[in-house]
């Protein structure tokens, strides 16, 4: 089975490789190289940075979006979104002004904003994660969340699981073959290399 891990300037590549082959994953390409994209078996979109940032340096890369694209709706094929990656699946990103996302799962990444004033933004360290909508991907457990933005989803279908940070926040999101976490499987031990593995198995 490949993994095609896709390499766009705006990601942990190496503890996210690494953790992939912690998990299992035998032929993990890191690339920005849409041949390889569209043939691969599994898509893993990591994301560290500005959703600007991200998705300028994303969509800079010739043909990988349209690759991800066709390999994910047309074949099929299980795409993980992993931080920025997770958001930039949004329609919208609201970090420094309004920027189009890739539109996979509608609704918009905005700034977290706790009811609590005395809880501070980021968002940073372990927390909860707590399922709200049956997925073979995502269980209870304890995941290392790094992040000032957050998810609003359209569809409260599409919400996997959330966390709580002076409110409820979104923690993953999915639709079909597409899934997306917030937090860092990589960073998340035990927890987080699970979900990686489950990943790797999944036959949706």
């Amino acid at each position: 089975m490949s993994v095609a891990l896709i390499d766009y300037g705006a990601g942990n590549l190496h503890s996210v490789h690494n953790a992939l082959a912690k998990a299992g994953a035998k032929d993990i390409a890191v690339t920005a190289d849409p041949d390889v994209v569209a043939k691969a078996d599994r898509i893993v979109l990591p994301g560290v940075g500005a959703f600007r940032a991200c998705r300028d340096g994303l969509y800079g890369l010739p043909g990988v979006v349209e690759a991800m694209t066709r390999a994910v709706h047309e074949r099929g094929i299980p795409f993980l979104g992993v931080c920025v990656g997770m958001q930039l699946l949004a329609e919208t990103g609201e970090e420094f002004g309004s920027h189009q996302g890739l539109g996979w799962i509608p609704g918009s990444v905005r700034l977290v904003a706790p009811g609590d004033a005395t809880i501070k933004v980021p968002h940073m360290g372990w927390n909860d994660v707590t399922p709200v909508t049956p997925h073979p991907l995502i269980e209870q457990g304890e995941a290392y969340f790094l992040h000032s933005y957050h998810f609003a989803a359209t569809n409260a279908s599409q919400v996997l699981a959330t966390t709580d940070h002076g409110g409820s926040i979104v923690a993953a999101v999915g639709h079909g073959t597409v899934v997306g976490v917030q937090f860092h499987p990589e960073k998340s031990q035990r927890y987080g290399l699970s979900l990686l593995s489950r990943f790797l198995h999944w036959k949706p």
